[in-house]
């Protein structure tokens, strides 16, 4: 479960980056186009998977495949809806529309069952209680 928090901890270290890197964009160009994407790299990818790192630290879930399906829908959720999102709002290649509200739906979805998960996680047994 170790490795979870470290991979959840460094996909939360990418988002950051990035999330910081298009708020200083914004700030520079003077263009808020970027600011629904910037809010949810930083609150869903930062924040969120951070905070997921946290718990995998201090707990180890006895479900072990709950956990790895947590882990991956979280990143790929994370991932999906973000980019999703970016080609959604910010259109930079033009796509068909159906395509990326596709893409922006499919990618919140999975975030929100990795939601799910971590919270049957919350009400499961760990290997650190009795």
């Amino acid at each position: 479960m170790k490795t979870y928090s470290k991979t959840l901890l460094r996909f939360s270290a990418i988002f950051a980056l990035v999330g910081a890197f298009l708020g200083s964009h914004m700030a520079g160009a003077g263009s808020y186009a970027f600011k629904s994407v910037h809010a949810h790299i930083l609150v869903v990818g930062w924040l969120t998977l951070f905070a997921w790192s946290v718990y995998y630290k201090l707990y180890t879930p006895v479900n072990k495949k709950l956990a790895a399906a947590h882990v991956w829908t979280a990143i790929i959720g994370s991932i999906g809806l973000t980019v999703g999102m970016w080609l959604y709002y910010v259109k930079p290649f033009n796509l068909n529309e159906t395509v990326t509200t596709i893409l922006f739906i499919v990618g919140g979805t999975i975030l929100l069952i990795s939601f799910v998960f971590f919270a049957l996680l919350t009400f499961m047994k760990t290997e650190d209680e009795n």
